[in-house]
C-alpha cells in the first residue's frame, strides 16, 4: 500500500535542493530589480540631458549682463 503512495506523491526535495532554487530566484528577481532601476534612470537621465541642453540654447540667445557689469 506505501508503494503505492510514491507513486502518487513525488518525494519531497532535500532541502539544499531548495535553498538552492530559494537562492537562484531571489538572485534572477534582484537582478531584474536592478535591470529595471536602471532603465528607468537611464531614461531620466536621458530627458534632463535634453532638457539641459534646450536651455544652454537659449542661454546662447540671452545678453550677458555679468560681463557688462565686470568690464574695466
Amino acid at each position: 500500500m506505501l508503494e503505492g503512495f510514491h507513486q502518487i506523491f513525488p518525494t519531497p526535495q532535500p532541502p539544499a535542493d531548495n535553498f538552492a532554487s530559494y537562492q537562484i530566484t531571489h538572485k534572477f528577481y534582484r537582478e531584474a530589480h536592478h535591470r529595471q532601476e536602471f532603465k528607468r534612470y537611464c531614461e531620466w537621465y536621458r530627458l534632463t540631458a535634453k532638457c539641459h541642453q534646450q536651455e544652454f540654447q537659449k542661454m546662447q540667445g540671452d545678453i550677458n549682463l555679468f560681463a557688462w557689469f565686470c568690464r574695466r
